[in-house]
Protein backbone atom coordinates (compact mmCIF):
# COMPACT_ATOMS: atom_id res chain seq x y z
CA UNK A 1 0.00 0.00 0.00
CA UNK A 2 1.24 3.73 -0.63
CA UNK A 3 3.03 5.24 2.04
CA UNK A 4 0.36 7.95 3.28
CA UNK A 5 1.74 11.22 6.05
CA UNK A 6 -1.37 12.19 7.30
CA UNK A 7 -1.13 15.96 9.22
CA UNK A 8 -4.03 16.93 11.32
CA UNK A 9 -4.00 21.10 10.34
CA UNK A 10 -7.49 22.92 11.46
CA UNK A 11 -9.69 19.47 11.25
CA UNK A 12 -8.09 18.34 7.64
CA UNK A 13 -6.62 15.62 6.45
CA UNK A 14 -3.68 16.82 4.59
CA UNK A 15 -1.85 13.94 2.56
CA UNK A 16 1.08 13.41 0.92
CA UNK A 17 1.43 11.91 -2.77
CA UNK A 18 1.46 8.04 -3.19
CA UNK A 19 5.43 6.61 -3.04
CA UNK A 20 5.70 3.35 -4.59
CA UNK A 21 8.49 2.20 -2.63
CA UNK A 22 11.06 -0.30 -3.75
CA UNK A 23 13.60 -2.36 -1.81
CA UNK A 24 16.82 -0.39 -4.68
CA UNK A 25 19.34 -2.32 -2.21
CA UNK A 26 18.06 -5.35 -2.93
CA UNK A 27 17.94 -5.20 -6.25
CA UNK A 28 21.20 -3.60 -6.97
CA UNK A 29 23.02 -6.60 -4.72
CA UNK A 30 20.56 -9.00 -7.06
CA UNK A 31 22.47 -7.47 -10.29
CA UNK A 32 26.14 -7.58 -8.68
CA UNK A 33 25.18 -11.53 -8.34
CA UNK A 34 23.78 -12.08 -12.11
CA UNK A 35 27.25 -10.73 -13.23
CA UNK A 36 28.77 -13.36 -11.28
CA UNK A 37 27.08 -15.95 -12.27
CA UNK A 38 27.92 -14.93 -16.37
CA UNK A 39 31.39 -15.36 -15.17
CA UNK A 40 33.84 -17.83 -17.27
CA UNK A 41 37.32 -18.63 -16.63
CA UNK A 42 38.41 -20.49 -13.38
CA UNK A 43 36.21 -19.46 -10.86
CA UNK A 44 37.25 -17.69 -7.11
CA UNK A 45 36.92 -19.33 -3.65
CA UNK A 46 34.24 -16.91 -2.66
CA UNK A 47 31.71 -17.21 -5.82
CA UNK A 48 28.45 -17.17 -5.07
CA UNK A 49 27.06 -18.65 -7.43
CA UNK A 50 27.35 -22.49 -6.37
CA UNK A 51 25.50 -24.18 -9.40
CA UNK A 52 28.34 -22.50 -11.23
CA UNK A 53 32.23 -24.31 -11.79
CA UNK A 54 34.84 -22.92 -13.60
CA UNK A 55 34.50 -23.53 -17.71
CA UNK A 56 36.47 -22.58 -20.93
CA UNK A 57 39.79 -22.44 -19.56
CA UNK A 58 41.53 -23.11 -22.70
CA UNK A 59 39.89 -19.85 -24.35
CA UNK A 60 42.57 -17.55 -26.40
CA UNK A 61 41.71 -15.28 -23.63
CA UNK A 62 40.56 -16.95 -20.07
CA UNK A 63 37.73 -15.43 -17.90
CA UNK A 64 35.54 -12.20 -19.02
CA UNK A 65 31.52 -12.32 -18.62
CA UNK A 66 29.23 -14.91 -21.05
CA UNK A 67 27.14 -12.34 -23.14
CA UNK A 68 24.04 -13.57 -22.04
CA UNK A 69 22.12 -17.06 -22.68
CA UNK A 70 24.76 -18.58 -24.27
CA UNK A 71 28.49 -18.84 -23.89
CA UNK A 72 29.90 -16.24 -26.23
CA UNK A 73 32.00 -13.34 -24.78
CA UNK A 74 31.86 -10.31 -27.31
CA UNK A 75 34.15 -7.59 -26.32
CA UNK A 76 31.92 -4.42 -27.51
CA UNK A 77 28.67 -5.50 -25.00
CA UNK A 78 31.37 -6.44 -22.22
CA UNK A 79 32.94 -3.51 -22.41
CA UNK A 80 30.00 -1.21 -22.43
CA UNK A 81 28.24 -2.77 -20.12
CA UNK A 82 31.72 -2.58 -17.28
CA UNK A 83 32.02 1.12 -18.56
CA UNK A 84 28.23 1.75 -17.40
CA UNK A 85 29.26 -0.24 -13.89
CA UNK A 86 31.83 1.40 -13.36
CA UNK A 87 30.55 4.53 -14.32
CA UNK A 88 27.69 4.01 -11.25
CA UNK A 89 30.23 3.10 -8.76
CA UNK A 90 32.60 6.38 -9.54
CA UNK A 91 29.77 8.39 -9.51
CA UNK A 92 27.92 6.92 -6.44
CA UNK A 93 30.46 5.03 -4.32
CA UNK A 94 27.68 5.72 -1.36
CA UNK A 95 24.73 4.01 -2.91
CA UNK A 96 27.31 0.52 -3.00
CA UNK A 97 27.94 1.62 0.50
CA UNK A 98 24.65 2.04 1.65
CA UNK A 99 23.70 -1.36 -0.09
CA UNK A 100 26.40 -3.30 1.51
CA UNK A 101 27.69 -4.32 -1.96
CA UNK A 102 30.74 -2.36 -1.47
CA UNK A 103 32.79 -4.93 -1.15
CA UNK A 104 31.02 -7.20 -4.12
CA UNK A 105 30.98 -4.77 -6.14
CA UNK A 106 34.68 -3.92 -6.63
CA UNK A 107 35.42 -8.34 -6.76
CA UNK A 108 32.53 -8.16 -9.82
CA UNK A 109 33.67 -5.48 -11.68
CA UNK A 110 37.35 -6.61 -11.69
CA UNK A 111 36.40 -9.29 -13.64
CA UNK A 112 35.99 -8.00 -17.33
CA UNK A 113 38.80 -5.46 -16.26
CA UNK A 114 41.19 -8.49 -15.87
CA UNK A 115 40.19 -9.86 -19.24
CA UNK A 116 40.95 -6.79 -21.04
CA UNK A 117 44.12 -6.35 -19.49
CA UNK A 118 44.53 -10.04 -21.03
CA UNK A 119 42.90 -9.59 -24.46
CA UNK A 120 45.00 -6.37 -25.11
CA UNK A 121 48.54 -7.27 -26.01
CA UNK A 122 50.63 -4.03 -26.70
CA UNK A 123 53.66 -5.22 -28.06
CA UNK A 124 51.60 -7.38 -30.61
CA UNK A 125 49.03 -4.24 -31.51
CA UNK A 126 46.48 -7.00 -31.17
CA UNK A 127 42.79 -6.95 -29.11
CA UNK A 128 40.87 -10.25 -28.97
CA UNK A 129 37.45 -8.83 -29.54
CA UNK A 130 35.22 -12.24 -29.16
CA UNK A 131 35.85 -15.63 -28.02
CA UNK A 132 33.21 -18.03 -30.02
CA UNK A 133 31.60 -18.37 -33.34
CA UNK A 134 28.27 -17.46 -33.31
CA UNK A 135 26.83 -20.61 -35.31
CA UNK A 136 28.63 -23.36 -32.83
CA UNK A 137 27.59 -21.35 -29.58
CA UNK A 138 23.81 -21.20 -30.63
CA UNK A 139 23.63 -24.95 -31.88
CA UNK A 140 24.87 -26.15 -28.31
CA UNK A 141 22.85 -26.30 -25.29
CA UNK A 142 23.95 -27.43 -22.03
CA UNK A 143 26.46 -26.24 -19.55
CA UNK A 144 29.66 -24.02 -19.94
CA UNK A 145 31.45 -26.81 -17.64
CA UNK A 146 30.78 -29.10 -19.93
CA UNK A 147 31.42 -26.98 -23.09
CA UNK A 148 34.10 -29.11 -25.75
CA UNK A 149 33.45 -27.51 -28.76
CA UNK A 150 35.98 -25.12 -30.79
CA UNK A 151 35.97 -21.60 -29.56
CA UNK A 152 37.57 -19.47 -32.49
CA UNK A 153 38.62 -15.65 -31.45
CA UNK A 154 38.34 -12.96 -33.36
CA UNK A 155 41.25 -10.11 -33.65
CA UNK A 156 41.22 -6.26 -34.41
CA UNK A 157 44.63 -5.15 -35.67
CA UNK A 158 46.48 -2.77 -37.84
CA UNK A 159 45.41 -4.94 -40.71
CA UNK A 160 42.30 -5.87 -39.50
CA UNK A 161 40.82 -2.67 -37.45
CA UNK A 162 37.98 -2.34 -34.83
CA UNK A 163 37.99 1.27 -33.65
CA UNK A 164 35.24 0.87 -32.38
CA UNK A 165 35.31 -1.94 -29.58
CA UNK A 166 38.95 -0.99 -29.02
CA UNK A 167 37.80 2.67 -27.78
CA UNK A 168 34.85 1.20 -25.97
CA UNK A 169 37.33 -1.09 -23.79
CA UNK A 170 39.97 1.42 -23.78
CA UNK A 171 37.26 3.48 -21.62
CA UNK A 172 36.36 0.80 -19.43
CA UNK A 173 40.16 1.03 -18.51
CA UNK A 174 40.64 4.51 -18.04
CA UNK A 175 37.25 4.22 -15.81
CA UNK A 176 38.40 1.74 -14.24
CA UNK A 177 41.32 3.30 -13.09
CA UNK A 178 39.67 6.02 -11.59
CA UNK A 179 37.98 3.64 -9.49
CA UNK A 180 40.34 1.55 -8.31
CA UNK A 181 42.37 4.54 -7.72
CA UNK A 182 39.72 5.36 -5.30
CA UNK A 183 39.76 2.25 -3.40
CA UNK A 184 43.65 2.25 -3.14
CA UNK A 185 44.86 0.05 -5.64
CA UNK A 186 47.52 2.36 -6.84
CA UNK A 187 49.23 -0.42 -8.78
CA UNK A 188 46.70 -2.00 -10.32
CA UNK A 189 45.17 1.52 -11.23
CA UNK A 190 48.22 2.09 -13.35
CA UNK A 191 48.54 -1.03 -15.03
CA UNK A 192 44.48 0.02 -16.24
CA UNK A 193 45.63 3.17 -17.10
CA UNK A 194 48.55 2.54 -18.91
CA UNK A 195 46.84 -0.41 -21.22
CA UNK A 196 44.13 2.19 -21.67
CA UNK A 197 46.59 4.72 -23.03
CA UNK A 198 48.07 2.39 -25.17
CA UNK A 199 44.98 0.66 -26.35
CA UNK A 200 43.05 4.51 -27.02
CA UNK A 201 46.38 5.07 -29.35
CA UNK A 202 45.76 1.70 -31.37
CA UNK A 203 42.09 2.85 -32.06
CA UNK A 204 43.14 6.27 -33.13
CA UNK A 205 45.37 5.10 -35.40
CA UNK A 206 43.90 2.58 -36.93
CA UNK A 207 40.46 3.51 -38.12
CA UNK A 208 37.53 0.74 -38.83
CA UNK A 209 34.98 -1.11 -37.74
CA UNK A 210 35.51 -4.31 -35.94
CA UNK A 211 34.47 -7.63 -38.12
CA UNK A 212 31.37 -9.49 -36.33
CA UNK A 213 27.97 -10.88 -36.82
CA UNK A 214 26.51 -9.93 -33.95
CA UNK A 215 26.48 -6.75 -32.19
CA UNK A 216 27.72 -4.67 -35.04
CA UNK A 217 28.53 -0.89 -34.90
CA UNK A 218 28.32 1.28 -37.60
CA UNK A 219 30.51 4.31 -36.09
CA UNK A 220 33.65 4.37 -33.82
CA UNK A 221 33.38 8.04 -32.77
CA UNK A 222 31.09 7.80 -29.89
CA UNK A 223 33.71 5.25 -28.33
CA UNK A 224 36.37 7.63 -28.55
CA UNK A 225 35.08 10.41 -27.53
CA UNK A 226 34.28 8.27 -24.49
CA UNK A 227 37.62 7.15 -23.80
CA UNK A 228 39.07 10.21 -24.32
CA UNK A 229 37.20 12.00 -21.73
CA UNK A 230 37.89 9.31 -19.26
CA UNK A 231 41.84 9.48 -19.80
CA UNK A 232 40.81 12.95 -19.33
CA UNK A 233 39.95 12.66 -16.36
CA UNK A 234 42.54 9.85 -15.46
CA UNK A 235 44.72 12.01 -16.54
CA UNK A 236 43.80 15.61 -16.53
CA UNK A 237 46.05 16.28 -19.94
CA UNK A 238 43.91 18.43 -22.02
CA UNK A 239 44.29 17.16 -25.27
CA UNK A 240 42.07 14.20 -24.18
CA UNK A 241 39.72 16.43 -23.48
CA UNK A 242 39.80 18.47 -26.83
CA UNK A 243 39.85 14.76 -29.20
CA UNK A 244 36.61 14.38 -27.37
CA UNK A 245 35.19 17.37 -28.05
CA UNK A 246 36.21 16.13 -32.16
CA UNK A 247 34.65 12.80 -31.62
CA UNK A 248 31.14 13.81 -30.11
CA UNK A 249 28.30 13.64 -31.79
CA UNK A 250 25.60 16.72 -31.61
CA UNK A 251 23.19 14.97 -33.22
CA UNK A 252 19.51 14.05 -30.89
CA UNK A 253 20.15 10.04 -30.30
CA UNK A 254 17.14 7.75 -30.98
CA UNK A 255 18.22 5.88 -28.27
CA UNK A 256 20.96 5.06 -26.09
CA UNK A 257 22.05 1.67 -27.15
CA UNK A 258 25.69 -0.33 -28.21
CA UNK A 259 25.60 1.10 -31.60
CA UNK A 260 24.69 4.98 -30.21
CA UNK A 261 26.79 6.38 -26.85
CA UNK A 262 26.74 9.59 -28.06
CA UNK A 263 24.31 11.08 -25.61
CA UNK A 264 27.25 9.67 -22.33
CA UNK A 265 30.02 11.56 -23.87
CA UNK A 266 27.52 14.58 -24.38
CA UNK A 267 26.84 14.20 -20.75
CA UNK A 268 30.41 13.76 -19.70
CA UNK A 269 31.27 17.20 -21.44
CA UNK A 270 28.75 19.06 -20.32
CA UNK A 271 29.84 17.99 -16.70
CA UNK A 272 33.34 18.74 -17.83
CA UNK A 273 32.93 22.29 -19.63
CA UNK A 274 29.29 23.13 -18.92
CA UNK A 275 28.72 24.34 -22.46
CA UNK A 276 24.90 24.51 -23.46
CA UNK A 277 25.46 22.68 -26.60
CA UNK A 278 26.37 19.81 -24.43
CA UNK A 279 23.13 20.54 -22.60
CA UNK A 280 20.83 21.17 -25.15
CA UNK A 281 21.49 17.93 -26.83
CA UNK A 282 21.13 16.15 -23.69
CA UNK A 283 17.53 18.14 -22.58
CA UNK A 284 16.66 17.41 -26.56
CA UNK A 285 17.03 13.98 -26.07
CA UNK A 286 15.20 13.93 -23.00
CA UNK A 287 12.17 15.60 -24.59
CA UNK A 288 11.58 12.88 -27.07
CA UNK A 289 11.91 10.23 -24.20
CA UNK A 290 9.56 11.45 -21.41
CA UNK A 291 5.55 11.25 -21.73
CA UNK A 292 4.49 13.94 -24.94
CA UNK A 293 7.95 13.16 -26.77
CA UNK A 294 7.86 10.66 -29.72
CA UNK A 295 8.99 7.79 -27.40
CA UNK A 296 6.37 5.29 -27.51
CA UNK A 297 4.56 4.11 -24.02
CA UNK A 298 2.97 0.96 -22.60
CA UNK A 299 -0.39 1.46 -20.72
CA UNK A 300 1.66 1.13 -17.58
CA UNK A 301 3.93 3.94 -18.39
CA UNK A 302 7.50 1.68 -19.41
CA UNK A 303 8.94 4.29 -22.47
CA UNK A 304 8.96 1.39 -25.20
CA UNK A 305 11.65 2.25 -27.52
CA UNK A 306 12.37 -1.22 -29.14
CA UNK A 307 11.01 -5.12 -29.51
CA UNK A 308 14.59 -5.92 -28.12
CA UNK A 309 15.93 -5.62 -24.45
CA UNK A 310 13.01 -2.34 -23.91
CA UNK A 311 13.52 -2.71 -20.54
CA UNK A 312 17.45 -2.55 -20.29
CA UNK A 313 16.95 0.34 -23.15
CA UNK A 314 14.91 2.17 -21.07
CA UNK A 315 17.31 1.66 -17.75
CA UNK A 316 19.97 3.17 -19.42
CA UNK A 317 18.19 6.22 -20.59
CA UNK A 318 17.28 6.07 -16.69
CA UNK A 319 20.49 5.88 -15.30
CA UNK A 320 21.58 9.23 -18.02
CA UNK A 321 18.53 11.11 -16.42
CA UNK A 322 19.80 10.16 -13.14
CA UNK A 323 23.21 11.86 -14.04
CA UNK A 324 22.23 14.74 -16.08
CA UNK A 325 19.75 15.40 -12.93
CA UNK A 326 22.96 15.31 -10.94
CA UNK A 327 24.58 17.87 -13.10
CA UNK A 328 22.09 20.59 -12.51
CA UNK A 329 19.43 19.75 -15.47
CA UNK A 330 15.88 19.56 -14.79
CA UNK A 331 16.58 17.53 -12.12
CA UNK A 332 13.02 16.92 -10.43
CA UNK A 333 11.34 15.99 -13.76
CA UNK A 334 14.48 13.42 -14.55
CA UNK A 335 14.42 11.78 -11.10
CA UNK A 336 10.97 11.51 -10.99
CA UNK A 337 10.57 10.15 -14.40
CA UNK A 338 13.80 7.88 -13.74
CA UNK A 339 12.65 6.06 -10.63
CA UNK A 340 9.09 5.44 -12.33
CA UNK A 341 10.77 3.36 -14.90
CA UNK A 342 12.85 1.41 -12.49
CA UNK A 343 9.92 0.98 -10.37
CA UNK A 344 7.93 -0.70 -13.72
CA UNK A 345 10.58 -3.06 -13.53
CA UNK A 346 10.59 -3.83 -9.97
CA UNK A 347 6.60 -4.22 -9.70
CA UNK A 348 4.71 -1.27 -11.32
CA UNK A 349 2.89 -2.79 -14.31
CA UNK A 350 0.10 -5.47 -14.66
CA UNK A 351 1.53 -8.79 -16.03
CA UNK A 352 0.35 -11.46 -13.43
CA UNK A 353 -1.76 -10.09 -11.14
CA UNK A 354 0.26 -6.84 -10.75
CA UNK A 355 3.45 -6.61 -8.34
CA UNK A 356 5.39 -8.80 -10.94
CA UNK A 357 9.38 -8.08 -10.73
CA UNK A 358 11.46 -8.84 -14.38
CA UNK A 359 14.50 -8.55 -12.06
CA UNK A 360 14.78 -12.71 -11.49
CA UNK A 361 14.88 -13.15 -7.64
CA UNK A 362 13.12 -9.95 -6.63
CA UNK A 363 9.91 -10.00 -4.75
CA UNK A 364 7.55 -13.06 -4.74
CA UNK A 365 6.90 -13.17 -8.76
CA UNK A 366 9.26 -12.77 -11.01
CA UNK A 367 10.34 -14.88 -14.66
CA UNK A 368 10.42 -18.42 -13.52
CA UNK A 369 11.81 -19.34 -17.32
CA UNK A 370 14.52 -16.42 -18.21
CA UNK A 371 16.23 -17.93 -21.60
CA UNK A 372 19.58 -19.14 -20.10
CA UNK A 373 21.31 -22.14 -21.24
CA UNK A 374 23.18 -22.45 -17.52
CA UNK A 375 20.10 -22.18 -15.53
CA UNK A 376 17.94 -24.50 -17.43
CA UNK A 377 19.98 -27.18 -16.58
CA UNK A 378 19.53 -29.35 -13.05
CA UNK A 379 22.31 -30.52 -10.27
CA UNK A 380 25.61 -32.35 -12.03
CA UNK A 381 26.13 -34.95 -13.09
CA UNK A 382 22.46 -35.16 -14.30
CA UNK A 383 22.43 -34.27 -18.09
CA UNK A 384 21.43 -31.30 -19.89
CA UNK A 385 20.61 -30.76 -23.38
CA UNK A 386 17.80 -29.73 -26.25
CA UNK A 387 15.17 -30.84 -23.83
CA UNK A 388 15.59 -28.42 -21.05
CA UNK A 389 15.60 -25.76 -23.77
CA UNK A 390 12.06 -26.31 -24.33
CA UNK A 391 10.95 -27.61 -21.14
CA UNK A 392 7.92 -25.80 -19.64
CA UNK A 393 9.09 -26.29 -16.49
CA UNK A 394 10.88 -23.28 -14.27
CA UNK A 395 14.92 -23.11 -14.54
CA UNK A 396 16.12 -25.62 -11.68
CA UNK A 397 18.58 -22.52 -10.97
CA UNK A 398 17.51 -19.25 -10.26
CA UNK A 399 19.50 -16.44 -12.21
CA UNK A 400 19.02 -14.28 -9.54
CA UNK A 401 19.55 -10.36 -10.42
CA UNK A 402 18.61 -10.65 -14.27
CA UNK A 403 16.65 -8.60 -15.78
CA UNK A 404 14.65 -10.28 -19.06
CA UNK A 405 13.80 -8.61 -22.06
CA UNK A 406 10.83 -7.40 -20.94
CA UNK A 407 6.93 -7.11 -22.24
CA UNK A 408 5.52 -5.96 -25.79
CA UNK A 409 4.30 -2.17 -26.52
CA UNK A 410 1.04 -3.45 -24.97
CA UNK A 411 2.52 -4.36 -21.21
CA UNK A 412 1.98 -8.45 -22.57
CA UNK A 413 4.91 -10.76 -21.17
CA UNK A 414 4.90 -14.72 -21.41
CA UNK A 415 6.90 -16.30 -19.11
CA UNK A 416 8.39 -18.66 -21.55
CA UNK A 417 11.78 -19.99 -22.32
CA UNK A 418 11.43 -20.75 -25.67
CA UNK A 419 10.24 -17.06 -26.17
CA UNK A 420 13.72 -15.83 -26.27
CA UNK A 421 12.94 -12.58 -27.82
CA UNK A 422 10.78 -11.49 -24.56
CA UNK A 423 13.13 -13.50 -22.11
CA UNK A 424 16.88 -13.50 -23.35
CA UNK A 425 18.77 -11.87 -20.72
CA UNK A 426 22.39 -10.12 -21.48
CA UNK A 427 25.27 -8.50 -19.42
CA UNK A 428 23.95 -5.36 -21.31
CA UNK A 429 20.25 -5.44 -20.76
CA UNK A 430 21.39 -4.99 -16.81
CA UNK A 431 24.18 -2.10 -17.09
CA UNK A 432 21.76 0.72 -17.07
CA UNK A 433 19.35 -1.29 -14.47
CA UNK A 434 21.65 -1.20 -11.92
CA UNK A 435 23.47 1.70 -12.55
CA UNK A 436 19.82 3.79 -12.18
CA UNK A 437 19.74 1.43 -9.09
CA UNK A 438 22.82 3.22 -7.54
CA UNK A 439 21.57 6.05 -8.52
CA UNK A 440 18.65 5.87 -6.93
CA UNK A 441 19.78 4.26 -3.94
CA UNK A 442 21.81 7.57 -4.09
CA UNK A 443 18.95 9.60 -3.63
CA UNK A 444 17.52 8.10 -0.83
CA UNK A 445 20.95 8.46 1.35
CA UNK A 446 20.98 12.39 0.87
CA UNK A 447 16.88 12.52 1.00
CA UNK A 448 16.26 13.62 -2.78
CA UNK A 449 13.69 10.74 -3.80
CA UNK A 450 11.06 12.14 -5.62
CA UNK A 451 7.92 11.50 -5.41
CA UNK A 452 6.30 9.19 -7.97
CA UNK A 453 3.02 8.24 -9.67
CA UNK A 454 3.25 5.09 -11.69
CA UNK A 455 0.37 4.04 -13.95
CA UNK A 456 0.14 0.85 -12.34
CA UNK A 457 1.52 0.89 -9.06
CA UNK A 458 2.42 -2.10 -6.53
CA UNK A 459 0.14 -1.98 -3.72
CA UNK A 460 1.48 -4.83 -1.62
Amino acid sequence: MCLRKITLVILALVVSPCVSLKNYSSALGGSILFYDAQRSGPLPANNPIKWRGDSALSDCVVGGWYNGADFLKFGLPMASSAEFLLWSLYKWKDAYVGAGQLTQMYDMVKWPLDYFLKAWNPTKQELVYQVGEENIEYAYWGRPEDMTHPRPCKVASAAHPGSDVAGATAAALALGALVFEDQGDSAYSKQLLASATSLYKFAVAHRGPYQTGIYTSDKDTDELCLAAVWLYRATHLVEYLNAAKNFVSHDSSWGLTLESKDLSCQQLLFEETQDSTYRRSITDYFNNWLPGGTVQYTPCGLAWRMKWGPLGTAAKSAFLALLAADSGIEQDRYRKWAVEQINYILGDNPHNGGCFSYEVGYSSKYPLQPDHRAASCPDRPAPCGHEQSSSTEPNPQILTGAIVGGPDEYDQYVDSRPDWVHNEVQVDYNAGFQAALAGIVHLQNVNLFPATNNKCPCNQ
